[in-house]
């Protein structure tokens, strides 16, 4: 291929004395959504006023406090969500709606008249600064890009003062150089400063300035060095908050958003799971549950993570991808078996150490922080492991299968899968054990049994069983005499001629509670050839649960 020589290599910033890789994020940035804006207008069938409705309130509740909800200058949708938000008084005291506009004069006065009865508003204002926008859109030089700034800054500001005076809103700036990562970083600075200069930015009251990756157009640690060389370089750093708003074009937005806050960033603009035009904006989600694995408060609350993404997918028309981080049906899921093993291992550690620590391997956060406790983490087809059914089955109905039985039922499992062509449930998963064991009908079945404890002269106790069998339907009278239950039935069964099998293990544990409880048996035997081959029972009484254990593995040997 000759075609990649029509592309041009991005400059880097030089800037070799950098500090961000040495720093790690260790409090949460300011949010703020801008999922009823960029993510709406990014959609094939934009969200309807109810819809826009309950996204808002969504992500009220999960505890954004800033929230643009809209162009309203752009359209008559647009501000008419803005004006049923504030006439409907659906915004929170606490809640500041921001609403965006080119920085042109008959947008910015009809954005005023949009506001109109708000608390607190952010005027977020913009236009295009990059090397590529002022070529091919504008045909201006930077003198010119700088004065569509000023002039729109100055306006703002004035209509600012009148409507405080007026109502006494509480009225903030933001300011976006759009395309940042395309300008030359050093008029981006020089840019900034004048808008700030002009809007009168103080540490008391800072001005937003937010620097858009509006199209991804380099590597993270690129981004991260614009981001740390423009807070060092520009003035009066301390009068404005730096936002990023970064997007997915080349799939790294949120490592460009992780590594921007390392930089300096303030303030991160992004969406639910990433709508957005293109390839998508930033994933707040993703960004603020990554905090949360690293011990950091994100101040975001997506412990319903499931429910939330019912929302966004109801009003979106959007679907949340299966491999999604977080959110994702098969976020937490494990089809490997040597992943199966290790969670399952991790389960039981945390269970059994009392560990205050997340410790399960491959899952670098509990689903149940996030209410998915109820979700198979381990789902089995053809590629799972030989432990990975016998953890289903614990989850499902309570069967602890003893370790040395996972390769044989894991063997049936994957030889079901295979034959099925996809992946089985564990519905199916039970029901394949309950075939193959407890519900199996075979040569041998228990009719009648009776057990007698025998006290010898020398102190010594022995057991009798008594009892009948049925050998390929005929009824068999047995008995026999051992030193336990398992044993005088072995002797018994040795009386009719079954013969050939070497008790070798046998576990049991209850399987309900209460008066109906019962436990369930397996039992390993070892047959003449040397193979080892399991049966199980399941009886209110453990004793006869180990006979049917017995019967099970016999007859599952013969037939």
């Amino acid at each position: 291929m000759q075609q990649e020589k029509k592309y041009v290599p991005f400059n880097r910033v030089n800037l070799p004395d950098r500090q961000w890789p040495e720093k790690i994020i260790t409090k949460a940035p300011i949010w703020c959504s801008v999922d009823l804006r960029d993510g709406n207008q990014a959609l094939i069938t934009p969200m309807g006023i109810e819809e826009k409705l309950k996204f808002f309130h969504t992500l009220v509740d999960v505890g954004f406090k800033e929230i643009e909800v809209g162009f309203p200058s752009a359209s008559e949708t647009e501000y008419e969500i803005l004006r049923t938000l504030i006439e409907g008084n659906h915004i929170p005291d606490d809640v500041t709606v921001q609403v965006l506009v080119q920085a042109r004069e008959e947008l910015i006065r009809k954005t005023f008249e949009a506001v109109r009865g708000a608390k607190n508003v952010i005027i977020h204002f913009y236009n295009s600064t990059s090397t590529l926008q002022r070529k091919v859109v504008f045909g201006k030089d930077m003198d010119g890009i700088t004065e569509i700034a000023v002039q729109g800054a100055r306006l703002i500001k004035q209509l600012t003062e009148e409507e405080a005076a007026r109502s006494g809103m509480n009225i903030r700036y933001e300011y976006s150089p759009e395309s940042f990562t395309g300008t030359e970083i050093d008029f981006s600075i020089a840019i900034c400063e004048a808008v700030m200069q002009e809007m009168g930015a103080t540490k008391e009251n800072p001005i937003i300035l937010n620097l858009p990756s509006t199209v991804e157009m380099c590597t993270p640690n690129t981004y991260a060095d614009q981001i740390e060389y423009f807070c060092r370089k520009m003035h009066n750093r301390e009068a404005a908050i730096i936002s990023i708003h970064p997007h997915n074009d080349r799939g790294t937005g949120v490592a460009s958003a992780e590594l921007a806050l390392m930089a300096g960033a303030d303030r991160i603009e992004g969406t639910l799971f990433g709508n957005g035009e293109r390839t998508g904006n930033l994933d707040i989600v993703t960004v603020a549950l990554n905090m949360f694995t690293q011990g950091v408060e994100p101040n975001l609350d997506f412990s319903h993570i499931l429910d939330i993404k019912k929302v966004y997918e109801e009003c979106t028309k959007m679907r949340v991808p299966e491999r999604q981080p977080y959110a994702g049906e098969l976020a937490f899921t494990a089809f490997s078996g040597s992943h199966q093993d290790a969670i399952r291992k991790g389960y039981e550690y945390m269970k059994n150490s009392g560990t205050d620590f997340w410790e399960v391997p491959y899952l670098p956060i509990n689903p149940a922080d996030l209410h998915r406790e109820y979700e198979p983490v381990i789902r089995i087809n053809s590629q799972s492991g030989k432990g990975g059914a016998a953890f289903v089955l614990q989850q499902a109905v309570g069967y602890n299968l003893p370790k040395e039985m996972h390769p044989e039922f894991g063997n049936i499992v994957k030889n079901a899968a295979d034959a099925y062509g996809d992946e089985l449930s564990s519905k199916q998963i039970v029901t394949l054990f309950q075939k193959e064991y407890i519900d199996l009908q075979g040569k041998y079945a228990l009719v009648r049994h009776r057990f007698t404890e025998l006290n010898e002269a020398d102190g010594s106790v022995h057991s009798r069983f008594e009892g009948s069998v049925t050998i390929e339907g005929t009824e068999k009278y047995i008995t026999g005499v051992g030193n336990g239950p398992i044993d005088s039935f072995f002797q018994a069964l040795a009386g009719v001629g079954v013969t050939g099998y070497e008790f070798v293990n046998y576990h049991e544990h209850a399987v309900s509670r209460g008066s109906d409880a019962q436990g369930i048996c397996y039992i390993e035997l070892k047959k003449q050839n040397g193979e080892h081959i399991f049966g199980a029972g399941i009886h209110a009484n453990i004793n006869v649960a180990a006979l049917k254990g017995i019967i099970c593995a016999i007859n599952r040997a013969e037939k």
